[in-house]
């Protein structure tokens, strides 16, 4: 154990508030101060060498996440598909891939993880199904089968009537043009013809992903008897999938027409009739009413990319809590405009305290879908140090934190530099343009050792990053100062510490264009002030308690990205190394 490592430990047990174990005994809501990690199956680990992650990889690395800290796991999809989207199409809800494993992995995967006390979080994907679905084949058989309904459907309109636009007529099928101009997210419109049906169906994302009719009550009982599925079998909730699109425009009006082109070549639009319809929050109300059935407090968790904190709100259900319990806040680690900037994350997370009526603030910076966050926010000379900055906010924030597997290493976005080596769809049909998302995908790095300790077989699904000699497990976990470790300090603290743990926030030096600051607070326990310099150049502070309405007379420094830090016990003239964390007990 290194010195740093000893000195944060000691001050842990004896200056931080550390639970008693009346206080370990408490009934508490778990997801309310849990961490969360993002594991990608294919990516993750190896372990029948076939160049592909699956569950009984991720099983023998369940010790890994423990010590990591990790209180829950949510497992991108891993049921039965095509893997046309990488498992988001899905032909079997109710069973595993057979390139991930069995249902026996995954019920020995959950056993293994409950005596790690990490629970389960599953991918729902609500919104469509694969084209392979025995429903969708059933439905695209005929006008009058059991299924026809399931799925959006519509005869189109003739393409010779008037208001027919250009990209409409470039779908046409026996005369008749798409419905309407609405685009599929991976390009082209969002209808495709069956020959069979003489009908179009809606898909908001690939062609092979029809969309669910969501107005058909036996669609939803179907799926909610899918969700109760999961739920018997022990898992603790469901990450909800691309939620906002669960409904579409009854009209099927056409989307605003706005100027230029996106990254498939087609026309811009304002999607306002495509996500975010009434009607989806209703059946969130239905869903969470059956998951608060179950016991364990399991939890419903929304991918909701809101264009504001206020909107973000509403998939809480406002007032009364009744629909997600977390929503996935992109505005911080994602949204437009974001920068690594005090002012900016200041905003964004005093947003979350003031605009969700007290509602669970979930952080992510990272997941499946963009550029890593050190690639996001480094500026090439302190990555590393910047990844701690984002470390320290996520974490001792009052927000339930989710991370994504590598992030903890530092693991980078690997882009690739040519078309013939993208696996990503959207990044074969937006080159170059849209280069896809293999790059923040690439194979989980444990070892300096061929193939990062992945895999067995040279011939990995993508490649391993370059960089997997020196950022990977095994190595960060032998340096007391790799960001690794300062991962493992935080998640440690803020399990620990109570302040950290279920304590309020309050900003404080609000106007500080450089250094992010607040105070945690938990009654009867020692208060703590968390300090991140998101600047390139050392600043000194003098911090000032008055606006959290507190005065302290000493403080004790807990862990510091900076050894020049730990010495510190005044909150006069503290000098902040560049991008530096400090997090103190105020006594």
């Amino acid at each position: 154990m290194g010195l740093l490592e000893a000195f944060f430990l000691i001050i842990v047990c004896f200056c931080a508030g550390v639970l008693s174990a009346q206080d370990r005994g408490q009934d508490r809501i778990w997801w309310k101060h849990a961490v969360i990690e993002e594991i990608y199956p294919r990516s993750f680990a190896d372990s029948d060498g076939n160049g592909v992650g699956d569950l009984n990889g991720i099983t023998e690395h369940l010790d890994y996440l423990q010590s990591l800290g990790v209180d829950a796991i949510w497992i991108a999809p891993m049921y039965p598909s095509p893997q046309v989207d990488f498992g988001y199409d899905i032909s079997d809800y109710e069973n595993i891939d057979p390139q991930y494993g069995t249902l026996k992995d995954f019920d020995r995967l959950e056993t293994a993880a409950q005596r790690r006390n990490i629970r389960i979080i599953l991918d729902m994907v609500l919104n469509h199904t694969s084209d392979r679905h025995k429903w969708f084949i059933e439905s695209a058989s005929s006008r009058d089968n059991p299924k026809a309904d399931w799925y959006v459907w519509n005869s189109g309109i003739a393409a010779s009537s008037p208001g027919v636009s250009e990209f409409q007529k470039k779908f046409e099928h026996d005369g008749m043009a798409p419905p309407n101009n609405w685009e599929s997210f991976f390009g082209g419109s969002a209808w495709e013809w069956v020959a069979a049906r003489k009908q179009f169906y809606y898909h908001k994302f690939y062609k092979q992903q029809p969309d669910l009719n969501w107005r058909s009550p036996a669609v939803e009982a179907t799926m909610f008897d899918t969700v109760k599925f999961w739920l018997d079998h022990g898992v603790a909730g469901f990450r909800l999938d691309a939620i906002p699109t669960l409904f579409e425009d009854a009209q099927l009006r056409n989307q605003p027409v706005i100027a230029g082109t996106n990254d498939q070549g087609d026309p811009n639009l304002e999607e306002i009739y495509t996500a975010n319809q009434p009607e989806v929050h209703d059946v969130l109300r239905r869903l969470r009413a059956l998951v608060d059935k179950y016991p364990g407090a399991r939890v419903l968790i929304g991918e909701t990319y809101p264009p504001s904190t206020a909107a973000l709100d509403a998939w809480y259900g406002g007032e009364a809590h009744d629909e997600l319990q977390l929503s996935m806040d992109m505005l911080v680690g994602f949204g437009p405009g974001s920068t690594f900037s005090a002012p900016y994350f200041r905003r964004y997370i005093e947003e979350g305290e003031t605009q969700l009526h007290g509602s669970q603030p979930l952080l992510v910076f990272d997941n499946h879908d963009n550029v890593r966050s050190t690639d996001r926010f480094g500026d090439g000379a302190h990555n590393v140090e910047i990844a701690k900055a984002l470390a320290t906010i996520l974490f001792t924030c009052r927000a339930t934190a989710m991370t994504y597997y590598g992030a903890e290493i530092g693991m980078t976005t690997q882009t690739p530099t040519r078309k013939e080596d993208v696996k990503d769809p959207i990044g074969i049909t937006g080159w170059p343009k849209e280069k896809g998302r293999d790059g923040e995908r690439t194979p989980m790095q444990w070892t300096p050792g061929s193939q990062a300790g992945f895999s067995s077989d040279p011939r990995t699904w993508l490649s391993v990053a370059p960089d997997y000699k020196t950022v990977n497990v095994e190595t960060e976990s032998a340096d007391p100062n790799s960001l690794l470790a300062w991962y493992k300090h935080l998640i440690a603290l803020r399990r620990e510490n109570a302040a950290l743990r279920d304590g309020e926030m309050i900003m404080i030096d609000r106007d500080d264009p450089n250094v992010l600051s607040f105070v945690r607070t938990a009654k009867g326990k020692s208060s703590v002030i968390v300090a991140v310099n998101m600047s390139a150049q050392a600043r000194t502070v003098t911090f000032d308690l008055k606006e959290a309405g507190m005065e302290a007379s000493t403080v004790y420094t807990l862990p510091s990205s900076e050894p020049s830090l730990l010495s510190v016990s005044s909150l006069v003239s503290v000098t902040l190394p560049p991008f530096a964390s400090w997090i103190a007990s105020l006594q």
